[in-house]
């Protein structure tokens, strides 16, 4: 297979399945977000193929060389810096370029911080929403925020740690003291599910959290 979008740990390195390792062991190129964040994985499993860096700054400098070598037969997987690549990365702009052109493409099940995150919430489950990382401008991160106020069913984003609180506190001025849930660190060390009202969350966050939210 050509084109392969391979999940990686999203923590702990135990966290692969047997098929993701095989296919890496096989690829011509891994592109990756990080080749350091990357190095640590590969090297744990003795895996040499050659690292393209593929991220948010570089992905149209990277695409034309990755096509061409689809197009040429070789095999590329691609990998985040973890969890299942091609929603908040660039693996989703090569899959698509690759998908356009009929080329063969496939993404292996795997390691995911949506579901685990739903799950340890405490919310209802299904159904729910996931919508990546709120907006960066105010504008339109308010705006989608008003566009949800009124669906029922739980809603997850990605957070970053130093934009949570107030990311929070506007979902609190407009949503209300909705119950809430703050996730972090999952198959980590300091794995924890705060599980409260959007105005708790606030309370704990201002006391200072770190990680993967």
């Amino acid at each position: 297979m050509p084109l392969t979008l391979v999940p990686t740990p999203i923590g702990n390195l135990e966290d692969i399945t047997l098929r993701a390792l095989r296919v890496l062991r096989s690829a011509d190129l891994i592109a990756c977000e990080d080749t350091r964040t990357s190095s640590v994985l590969l090297r744990r499993y003795e895996i040499a193929a050659p690292l393209v860096p593929f991220h948010l700054h570089n992905e149209n400098r990277c695409l034309p060389r990755l096509m061409e070598a689809l197009r040429e037969g070789k095999s590329v997987a691609v990998i985040s810096d973890a969890g299942t690549p091609g929603v908040s990365d660039p693996g989703w702009i090569l899959l698509k370029n690759a998908v356009e052109e009929g080329l063969p493409a496939d993404v292996l099940p795997g390691p995911s911080a949506v579901l685990p995150a739903v799950l340890l919430s405490g919310l209802t489950p299904q159904p729910f929403t996931f919508l990546g990382f709120p907006p960066e401008k105010p504008g339109p991160r308010r705006r989608l925020l008003q566009s949800l106020e009124r669906l029922p069913w739980t809603l997850c984003f990605y957070v970053s740690p130093h934009k949570a609180e107030r990311q929070i506190a506007e979902m609190a001025e407009v949503w209300g003291d909705r119950r809430a849930a703050l996730v972090r660190e999952i198959s980590k060390v300091y794995q924890e599910s705060i599980r409260s009202p959007l105005s708790g969350l606030l309370s704990r966050l201002e006391q200072g959290l770190r990680g993967e939210m």
